[in-house]
C-alpha cells in the first residue's frame, strides 16, 4: 500500500511538473522569436526559473527514490517510448550537450572547446557509472538471486531475502542518486559556458525534447492499445 500511496503521490506531481514545463517553454520561445532576445535581464530571470523548476523535480525524485528506488528505475508514469530511452532512472548526461550543439549555432571557438572538454568529462563519469550499475545488476543476478533460490525451504531464507534486497536496495539508491548528481552537473557545466541569449535556446530545446518524447510515446501507446 505504501508503494502504491508513493507512486501515486509522484506520479500527480509529476503531471503537475510537465504542466508547468509547457508554460516554461512557451516563455522561453516568446523570447526567442520576439525582439527581446538580448533582454539579458528577461533572459536571466526564465533561466532561474528553470533551474528552480527543475531543483523541485530532482527534489520529488530524491524522496521517491529513497522510499522505492525500483519505481524510479521501471517509471509507470512515462511511456514504454521514453522507458526505452532511459539511463538509470533518467537521460543521459551527455545528451544535454548534443542539444547544445545542434541548436546554439553562434557559439565561439572558445566556448566549442570548453563545451567538448565538458562533454568528454561527463562521458568519462557517465561511463564508470555505468560499469558500477553494470555490476550492481550482475551481483543482483549472480550472488543474491541464485543464492536465494538454494535456500528455499530453509527457515532463514525470508530474513535472507529480506536482508539481500536492502543491501541491494542501498546500492541502487546511491547509483540513481550519482546519476542525477551528474545530469545535474551537466546542465551546470553547460550553463556557465554559455551566455544568457545561448542559455535560452538550450534549455527550450531540451524541454521541447523531452515533451515531443512524450507526447510521440504516449500516443504510441495509445495506438498500441486500440489495435490489441
Amino acid at each position: 500500500m505504501a508503494e502504491i500511496t508513493n507512486q501515486t503521490i509522484f506520479e500527480a506531481f509529476f503531471s503537475r511538473w510537465l504542466i508547468s514545463q509547457e508554460h516554461h517553454l512557451q516563455d522561453l520561445l516568446q523570447l526567442i522569436e520576439g525582439g527581446d532576445r538580448e533582454n539579458e535581464q528577461r533572459c536571466n530571470n526564465l533561466i532561474n526559473d528553470n533551474i528552480a523548476h527543475h531543483k523541485q523535480y530532482f527534489q520529488a525524485k530524491t524522496t521517491l527514490v529513497r522510499q522505492n528506488v525500483f519505481l524510479v528505475l521501471a517509471p509507470t508514469w512515462m511511456s514504454s517510448f521514453e522507458r526505452a530511452h532511459l539511463w538509470i532512472g533518467g537521460f543521459r548526461p551527455r545528451l544535454a550537450f548534443r542539444l547544445v550543439i545542434n541548436n546554439v549555432l553562434d557559439l565561439t571557438e572558445d566556448q566549442i572547446q570548453r563545451i567538448n572538454r565538458a562533454r568528454e568529462d561527463i562521458k568519462e563519469e557517465e561511463d564508470e557509472l555505468t560499469d558500477e550499475f553494470d555490476k550492481v545488476q550482475e551481483r543482483m543476478v549472480s550472488s543474491s538471486v541464485l543464492e536465494l533460490a538454494r535456500q528455499m525451504g530453509r527457515p532463514a531464507t525470508i530474513h535472507n531475502m529480506e536482508t539481500t534486497i536492502d543491501t541491494l536496495k542501498v546500492s541502487i539508491e546511491a547509483m540513481v542518486e550519482c546519476a542525477d548528481f551528474l545530469r545535474k552537473k551537466s546542465r551546470g557545466m553547460i550553463m556557465e559556458i554559455l551566455k544568457p541569449t545561448q542559455c535560452v535556446r538550450f534549455l527550450a530545446a531540451e524541454s521541447q525534447l523531452q515533451l515531443n518524447l512524450r507526447k510521440w510515446g504516449l500516443h504510441k501507446d495509445e495506438q498500441r492499445l486500440r489495435m490489441g
